[in-house]
């Protein structure tokens, strides 16, 4: 344990030009007497660690030491291997570059760990794009991901909207980063001269302009926690109207399945499950009631619609023409 710890503390050291106690701390997940001795076990292992004194003052390497993969375990480096996507390296333009990385990676290993490569996509693969549904590359996404690698601006043509509405936008934007959800690219990205950052589907660029100049990047910027927020806000910006419906007990256990499992929880938290023959009432948001006819009935005879009255009526004429259909 304290093995790994100790060449966890000299990775991040290696990887930044110095690093505070309580940075090394929170990193490592242990106090800063523990860090404190830590270095201290370093320095005596031979590892050249230098502490600065003073309010400002933090942990470094010094002459240039660098320390070498050997250390890793089997599973260290099939993990390693596994943290590459293939098919999105190939759709970004960085099929080449992985490649030439991982031969890097491999050949620094020892010789008994040398086959991780292969022993990892044997265990693993990721299908991103849904079920029947073709994967498309944008044919613009190599020169966004480019320049989002770069932190280099570009000047991009994008097209809003649908039908009569849909009309092209011109953009100056800061790139930040790419996220492939479902099959379907998205670039995260501030518009020059902005503060706010807004998310852009690739495949809707129908020009892409590398410019000359480079961006500066916010350093608070973290890429998962924007996508997570703006995806929750996404999901429910949509729900536009409500039903009113009453669950039997293996409704309740079905209703995640049928509609948004977020929305099922919220929906749920704080109903008494119901025993057999009960039911429960609830108020569903959703996106309208056309979509509230598709969910509600994979549901079946679980459900009962009781507003709008519309969607009662809707589902009663449904049954009354099962019946019809199954009786002959």
């Amino acid at each position: 344990m304290r093995a790994a710890r100790l060449i966890k503390m000299v990775l991040l050291l290696q990887s930044r030009p110095s690093m505070t106690a309580a940075e090394l701390a929170q990193e490592l997940e242990v106090s800063e007497r523990t860090v404190t001795r830590d270095a201290q076990a370093l320095s005596d292992a031979g590892v050249p660690v230098y502490a600065d004194r003073g309010r400002i003052g933090g942990y470094r390497l010094v002459g240039g030491y660098r320390t070498r993969l050997t250390g890793l375990a089997r599973s260290e480096a099939e993990a390693l291997f596994l943290s590459g996507v293939p098919g999105a390296l190939r759709e970004m333009g960085l099929e080449d570059a992985a490649s030439a990385a991982r031969l890097k990676v491999s050949a620094a290993l020892l010789p008994s760990l040398r086959d991780a490569s292969r022993t990892a996509a044997q265990r693993f693969h990721l299908d991103a794009p849904n079920w029947f549904r073709e994967p498309e590359r944008p044919e613009l996404l190599p020169a966004v991901a480019d320049a989002v690698w770069d932190d280099r601006r570009i000047g991009a043509r994008y097209r809003r909207g649908s039908g009569e509405r849909r009309h092209e936008v011109e953009r100056e934007l800061e790139p930040y980063g790419l996220v492939l959800k479902a099959g379907v690219w998205y670039l995260c990205a501030r518009v020059a001269g902005r503060d706010s950052f807004r998310v852009y589907r690739i495949d809707r660029f129908t020009a892409v302009e590398p410019r000359e100049e480079r961006f500066e990047r916010a350093e608070d910027f973290d890429l998962p926690a924007f996508w997570e927020e703006r995806a929750e806000q996404f999901a429910r910006s949509i729900l536009r109207t409500e039903v009113v419906v009453r669950l039997s007990a293996e409704g309740v256990r079905r209703l995640p399945y049928a509609v948004d499992p977020g929305v099922a929880r919220e929906v749920l938290k704080g109903v008494a499950a119901p025993g057999d023959g009960e039911w429960v009432t609830v108020t569903l948001p959703v996106e309208s009631e056309e979509v509230a006819r598709t969910q509600l009935a994979s549901l079946g005879a679980e459900v009962e619609a009781l507003e709008p009255v519309s969607l009662r009526e809707f589902f009663a004429s449904e049954a009354e023409r099962l019946v019809r259909l199954y009786r002959g």
